[in-house]
């Protein structure tokens, strides 16, 4: 069990909703840095296994590059993600597809299958403790945003000569 001010700590990390699962195929936008620049670059593949720890959750993608085939970890929650897309959902029945490192061609294909969107627990949980944790506003205080709007302030007179 996780002590309670180290869990809120963990949810405040946690930036995206986890919307795919094993067997699904994605697109995972990472960023790299050269230099002093920085650009987007796209890794598809499928999700063969995801490692839950909380904040530390991580995916294993594997793809097929030039007849070899070639896995990467993804932290899912570090700064250097962008955003993980889903392409296809398929149909499996284990948690882990390790088995896929063995099949080649058409052996390594998954039946694919129609899946409404996944409901992200930990995602949800970390939203409603970073609303409870957000400073409330009081009666008498208002936004300046809404001081700022038309109908707020007055029209000015017009002088008829």
């Amino acid at each position: 069990m996780i002590h309670p001010s180290l869990d809120k700590i963990h949810m405040e990390q946690i930036s995206r909703p986890l919307d795919f699962e094993v067997g699904d195929t994605v697109k995972v936008h990472y960023k790299i840095k050269e230099g002093d620049k920085e650009r987007i670059q796209l890794y598809e593949g499928i999700v063969i296994g995801i490692r839950n720890k909380g904040v530390g959750k991580s995916i294993v993608v594997r793809r097929i590059s030039f007849d070899v085939g070639v896995e990467r970890v993804f932290p899912v929650y570090a700064p250097t993600i962008d955003k993980i897309e889903k392409i296809r959902s398929a149909k499996v029945r284990r948690s882990k597809l390790y088995y896929l490192r063995e099949k080649v061609g058409k052996q390594g294909r998954l039946k694919e299958v129609k899946k409404a969107p996944l409901a992200d627990k930990i995602y949800t949980k970390a939203l409603e403790l970073q609303k409870s944790t957000s400073a409330p506003v009081k009666a008498d205080e208002q936004p300046q945003e809404a001081a700022a709007t038309p109908e707020a302030t007055p029209a000015p007179a017009e002088n008829k000569e």
